[in-house]
């Protein structure tokens, strides 16, 4: 088995669904006792939300380059970044720590082809729903990535850093994120990302009459499946 090297703490919560979704996968293909050989670097979360409020990726990139450093100094074979926001420096990091580093929107991408789908509702932080980075992965697959409009994006920002990503689940913030689905279906989205690791917290498929692509779970069995080739 393979190890892998999970940078997490951005946030916790998610995190703590990376660590269960990979065990529960190892086990399930192998059985037993058999769980991941895992190794994980956690970071303080207002660290990481000092540096995207500065917009200072270049710090937030010098972190976490080293955290993967750390990693493969311990064995690791594979980075995987426990958040979407993060992705907006993954090939930076790929290449300056020279280990795979598995991608969560190539991850993503390849899902949603699967199924067909040719247009899908991006939620997530303002940096995944506005920057490219994400959204690229998804182009390159003739996949076209839709966003909510200008206040709904400022809603899902918010509420990402001071509720979800604390634990917070709250009804009134679950009926809103439904309302902005709803609105993105409306404009002909056939799916919906939940494209930072915290929505699956709050959204559930049931809920949703489209397919809804659970970024934190899909990367989880990406890992999963690297683990064991």
């Amino acid at each position: 088995m393979k190890k892998l090297g999970l940078i997490g703490g951005i946030s916790w919560v998610s995190t703590a669904d990376y660590y269960k979704f990979i065990n529960e996968g190892i086990n399930k293909e192998l059985g037993g006792v058999n769980f991941a050989e895992c190794i994980i670097y956690s970071f303080n979360y207002d660290d990481i939300k000092k540096n995207n409020e500065n917009n200072d990726w270049d710090t937030t990139f010098n972190m976490l380059s080293k955290a993967c450093q750390d990693l493969k100094n311990c064995g690791a074979d594979a980075i995987i970044l426990c958040a979407n926001t993060m992705h907006l420096i993954a090939d930076r990091i790929q290449e300056s720590v020279d280990l795979p580093l598995i991608h969560i929107a190539t991850e993503t991408a390849k899902e949603i082809q699967k199924k067909g789908i040719k247009k899908v509702g991006l939620l997530g932080t303002k940096f995944t729903m506005e920057l490219d980075f994400f959204k690229d992965k998804l182009t390159a697959l003739d996949i076209e990535a839709i966003i909510p409009e200008a206040d709904d994006r400022d809603f899902l920002h918010d509420t990402i850093f001071n509720e979800l990503g604390k634990g917070l689940i709250l009804e009134s913030t679950k009926a809103r994120y439904l309302s902005i689905i709803e609105k993105l279906i409306d404009n002909g989205a056939e799916g919906i990302i939940l494209g930072c690791t915290e929505i699956p917290l709050l959204v559930k498929q049931e809920m949703v009459k489209v397919p809804v692509f659970d970024t934190a779970l899909i990367h989880s069995n990406a890992a999963v499946a690297f683990a064991l080739s």
